[in-house]
């Protein structure tokens, strides 16, 4: 079953149209990572996508019916959306925004069932957050309010879920929780991810598929090694590089340094000897 899906979606922003001829297909557990430079219009496609913004042009469809339409509620059951900036200026603690999620299934003043509840502490465990649970979220690091919010989410129970960088400033073991936690929902929850991403390694490793955008248009999608080619790296990012497979056997991607010394530099900044 096609969970979302667009068809030739254009979308604007400040009255600007920043994204055009946009198309996607969304299967269930699966995860689709929106790549790309800074500016290419990735934002504005997860905010078309979750029905925050609606179309000029084309379809961004939830479950057959128009995103931007559907009654917020209804739409929430079936999308949750994690941005990628939020900030709490209120000292609520974890337990308190991860019960937020269950809004979307009980009136605002109804009191907290036991079943809520049960699905509430089901999430905190999901995101690894019981032991943070009474914390306040402005006492958190960026990497634990990253699970609050996708714990949030976890409790709206949503058939999918819909990130916008969610490891933007976390360092790389806090980026490798968070992509663990969302990859780890596909295959024990069922869920299916679309996400926009800016690191091109992490992409490669933990994305089913790619979308590849500049300049407002989708140039290529598919498998990672489709997608990130070096003729797209060029094209795109204005750099020679490639993906290759590390001896992990993870994908990498390796970027020419521009000096004729026989070497290549990693997205670490390590360099390693290349084939000529």
């Amino acid at each position: 079953m096609m969970l979302i899906t667009a068809s030739d979606l254009a979308l604007t922003y400040n009255g600007h149209r920043v994204v055009d001829g946009f198309n996607l297909k969304l299967n269930e557990r699966s995860v689709i990572g929106l790549v790309g430079p800074n500016g290419s219009g990735k934002t504005t496609v997860l905010r078309g996508l979750a029905g925050l913004l609606e179309p000029v042009s084309g379809n961004a469809l939830i479950g057959g019916k128009q995103a931007a339409r559907m009654d917020k509620q209804q739409r929430a059951r079936m999308v949750g959306w994690v941005p990628q900036q939020e900030s709490s200026a209120w000292p609520l603690t974890v337990q308190e925004v991860v019960r937020l999620g269950r809004a979307p299934h009980r009136g605002w003043f109804m009191p907290f069932t036991p079943a809520d509840m049960e699905i509430v502490e089901r999430s905190l465990a999901r995101a690894d957050l019981l032991d943070l649970k009474h914390r306040p979220v402005t006492k958190l690091s960026g990497g634990e309010f990253q699970r609050v919010l996708i714990a949030r989410v976890l409790a709206q129970e949503p058939r999918v879920m819909i990130l916008d960088e969610p490891t933007t400033s976390l360092d790389i073991q806090h980026q490798i929780q968070v992509l663990d936690l969302v990859r780890g929902l596909v295959q024990e929850q069922g869920l299916s991810i679309i996400m926009a991403i800016h690191d091109l390694n992490m992409a490669a490793r933990y994305c089913d598929g790619l979308v590849l955008m500049h300049k407002g248009r989708q140039i290529s999608s598919g498998l990672p090694e489709k997608v990130l080619t070096p003729e797209n790296f060029r094209a795109v990012f204005g750099v020679d590089a490639r993906l290759y497979r590390d001896p992990w056997n993870e994908w990498a991607v390796t970027v020419r340094d521009g000096h004729k010394d026989g070497y290549e530099k990693d997205t670490t900044g390590t360099k390693r000897l290349v084939d000529r």
